[in-house]
């Protein structure tokens, strides 16, 4: 056994006495060679699980129980004996490549450093064996990306450049937390087809964290199933998939959205488990039907994008993102827009409220709302239509203020449109619609940290609709979530959408989700529109090979070979 974890507990000193116990006994192992799944919704102790491993953990944690590596107990090692392990015998890849690397050191020093102090290689061959890892990882020309900056990368490139520094020392565990939930389905393909070559070739164990039970179960030997700090389940890959015991399992499986037909609805965890004890789930209103012959609110016409890029000096040269895009989006439907990372679809959806600046470049063709042009209004008249066309981001913390209440953050669009009579009547809405996206009056005096992600975005879509748009734009607004709050939020907007008849722009690169919540989809690639039909012709008979392409790269778990 190279890694046994028994009786693992973690909790975390709160101060006045208070403790939060994260993880509550957790017990398992990893072989030789094999790839172990943690897998469990956001707050399942996972990620705490694995951080215990090399005490990754933050100071005011307390582990118990045992953490044994090749027999010996790390618990009770030292810090400088953990610092001599981490990144050598064992090393870690993160979710979010860009906090882990050094956005003010090019790739070549913070790939060299791991090589010098753990291998003692001089700077010479340091970089001779960085270049090796960077080919070894698929980093085209990886002579020139040495000398490159984490943000003159993709964000699949910065995630192969965190894999090469992981590996730079021949580590025997390689723990990956969560290293493709923010990439597009091709590059989180490849990715996983990249640790899979590297575990065999490096005759590494692989400790995967996840929150996808579809995902683990293309990679995966075994798999550890976790909820609220214990494990559920456990047991070989097969097993799990083809014959879960555990209801938690069960509903994990369940609550993501297929590429098949999906129901009006999706049963979210506590339906499955409700349904499992015998009791009926909470009702749930059918979806509306949609009027074929609805007006139409947004209309795109050769709807273009343009950046100027530096040439030279003093030259500059036109990049265009966006080409000849054309759409009619008509009340209570939605849009879907699909496709991988520098496809044009953000770019789109952000062309569409003209929040890019001016000057950065120009913007061409017509977007008709309400029979005018949103592209030529002048500011003024632009800051009023905006009131009926929102946008959620992808990060809700992101677009919150961290230093406002929820009670501000709703209150103030509300103020600045001049909406209510009163503070009085502003906060009696701002209180309706926290309760409308499911969350109750005490989270109106609360700050966003002190909310999951789920919840978070959940206070973003109130903010929006305390201006009763007609329009929302969701850029990546369900991607970073795990799949059980994931089918909460969905279920969430189509609620809205039959309540308040809204239109929606719904930007993704998970075409199960766009399947579900989509009428028609728009496929982009390179800036320009490949295919557009309805989401069941997309999904059933897609036209194009790179519509093909994205549709065979979702993981869709454990497969038996023939």
């Amino acid at each position: 056994m190279l890694l046994d974890i028994q009786d693992l507990k973690v909790a975390f000193r709160m101060g006045e006495g208070r403790r939060a116990e994260a993880v509550k006994g957790v017990s398992f192992g990893i072989e030789e060679n094999a790839t172990v799944a943690l897998v469990g919704e956001s707050g399942s102790g996972k990620s705490v699980t694995a951080m215990s491993v090399l005490n990754l953990l933050p100071s005011n944690a307390e582990r118990s129980g045992s953490i044994r590596w090749q027999g010996r107990d790390l618990l009770r090692a030292s810090t400088a004996e953990l610092q001599a392990m981490r990144g050598k015998d064992i090393a870690c890849v993160f979710q979010d490549p860009m906090s882990s690397l050094n956005p003010v050191i090019d790739i070549a020093h913070q790939l060299c450093e791991p090589l010098s102090t753990h291998m003692g290689l001089s700077r010479r061959q340091a970089r001779v064996r960085a270049e090796e890892l960077l080919n070894e990882v698929g980093i085209p020309e990886p002579k020139r990306r040495l000398a490159s900056y984490p943000h003159e990368m993709s964000g699949g490139q910065q995630q192969r450049v965190m894999i090469a520094m992981a590996l730079a020392c021949g580590p025997k565990l390689l723990i990956a937390d969560e290293p493709t939930t923010a990439l597009d389905v091709t590059i989180q393909r490849q990715i996983l087809e990249l640790l899979g070559k590297l575990k065999t070739s490096h005759r590494m164990s692989l400790l995967f964290i996840s929150h996808d039970l579809a995902l683990v179960g293309e990679i995966a030997d075994r798999v550890v199933v976790m909820r609220h700090g214990v494990i559920r389940e456990q047991g070989p890959v097969q097993a799990i998939f083809e014959a879960p015991q555990d209801d938690y399992t069960k509903a994990l499986l369940a609550c993501r959205p297929s590429l098949g037909g999906n129901p009006a609805r999706l049963l979210v965890i506590d339906d499955h488990m409700a349904a499992a004890r015998g009791e009926a789930a909470a009702a749930r209103a059918d979806a509306a039907a949609k009027a074929a012959d609805a007006p139409v609110v947004l209309e795109a016409r050769g709807l273009g994008k343009s950046f100027w890029l530096r040439e030279g000096v003093f030259g500059r040269r036109e990049f265009k993102a966006v080409q000849n895009v054309n759409f009619k989006l008509r009340r209570g439907y939605t849009l879907g827009v699909v496709g991988e990372s520098g496809s044009g679809k953000t770019t789109m959806g952000l062309a569409l409220l003209r929040l890019h600046e001016a000057d950065r470049g120009p913007e061409t063709g017509e977007v008709i709302f309400d029979g005018r042009d949103l592209l030529r209004l002048a500011p003024a008249e632009r800051q009023l239509m905006r009131r009926r066309i929102q946008i959620v981001f992808q990060n809700p913390y992101a677009s919150l203020n961290p230093r406002f209440t929820i009670g501000q953050a709703l209150l103030e669009p509300m103020v600045i449109h001049g909406i209510g009579a009163d503070t009085a009547e502003r906060e009696q809405r701002a209180r309706a619609l926290l309760e409308k996206v499911g969350l109750d009056g005490s989270a109106f005096g609360k700050y966003p940290h002190e909310f999951s992600g789920g919840q978070r975005q959940r206070v973003a879509i109130a903010r929006c609709l305390t201006l009763n748009p007609e329009v929302l734009v969701l850029d990546e607004a369900v991607s970073a979530l795990d799949v059980s709050v994931q089918a909460q939020v969905l279920n969430l907007l189509k609620d809205l959408q039959d309540e308040f008849g809204m239109a929606y722009v719904f930007i993704s690169h998970d075409l199960a989700v766009v399947r579900f919540i989509s009428d028609e989809v728009l496929v982009m690639k390179d800036g320009a529109v490949v295919e557009q039909a309805s989401a069941a012709q997309i999904l059933a008979a897609p036209r194009e090979e790179y519509t093909k392409r994205l549709l065979a790269a979702i993981p869709r778990g454990y497969r038996a070979a023939a």
